[in-house]
């Protein structure tokens, strides 16, 4: 069987407070999905990074990896640091199959989720 495993991208800051609403993702999502590890990884500044994560997925011999850029937009870091990262991962662990869906905030349903919720913040 194959072990699966979603991982949350994110850039990360200096202060831990930022991570607070990826880590409520993170839980929400888990619950979700309690078969599957839901887990978190960061570009800079705060750990585990994406290879750091990977590499302790395939030591837990999970083989199938999903990334979800949790980004609003496609900036630098989405479009060349990501796949040049995930490309290297790929490499460094053949074992897995990695895959990356598109950036959370070029979704149709999270932008549609985000609309609702910036009509609602109108007074009545």
């Amino acid at each position: 069987m194959n072990k699966q495993s979603l991982v949350l991208f994110a850039h990360g800051a200096r202060a831990a407070s930022w991570a607070t609403p990826f880590e409520r993702l993170r839980e929400l999502t888990q619950a979700r999905m309690p078969e599957v590890r839901v887990a978190l990884a960061f570009l800079e500044l705060m750990t585990p990074s994406l290879p750091e994560l990977v590499a302790e997925l395939s030591a837990d011999d999970v083989t199938q990896i999903t990334v979800v850029p949790v980004f609003l937009g496609q900036g630098g870091h989405v479009l060349r640091d990501l796949p040049l990262m995930v490309e290297q991962l790929r490499i460094d662990y053949p074992q897995a199959t990695i895959n990356v869906v598109e950036a959370a905030g070029e979704n149709a349903a999270v932008l549609n989720a985000l609309s609702d919720y910036c009509v609602a913040s109108l007074p009545a």
